[in-house]
């Protein structure tokens, strides 16, 4: 398996796109799949698609089978560097407001059944 296809299987697992991961790690929104055609990712490139799929560069290199466990991080849902997916397909602004707006309508009724 060559690199590409480690980034591209580990982003569909993750239940991300290419360009979700691109965009993600920093770079331009085509960037990995200059990856597909003999460019070789450095190694900062590397580590930050690494750090987006929360996996380690060996892993993405095929240096290790192991399957990497995903690690948990609490992330603020309005952050805007955070890219959020749904059926494998980016939530546009809109509908991540709707979300935001639907859990502190629940946060409310919660602390008021708690009262």
């Amino acid at each position: 398996m060559t690199t590409f296809e480690r980034i591209k299987d580990t982003a569909k697992k993750r239940g991300m796109n290419l360009k979700q991961v691109a965009i993600a790690s920093g770079f331009s929104e085509n960037a990995i799949y200059r990856y597909n055609q003999g460019v070789e990712p450095s190694g900062p490139a590397l580590k930050a698609i690494a750090d987006t799929l929360n996996v380690t560069v060996n892993y993405l290199l095929n240096k290790s089978e192991e399957e990497p466990t995903v690690k948990n991080r609490l992330t603020n849902i309005d952050d805007s560097d955070i890219l959020l997916s749904f059926d494998g397909k980016e939530i546009d602004a809109d509908d991540k407001q709707a979300i935001i707006e639907l859990l502190k309508f629940r946060r409310f009724q919660k602390r008021n059944e708690d009262n």
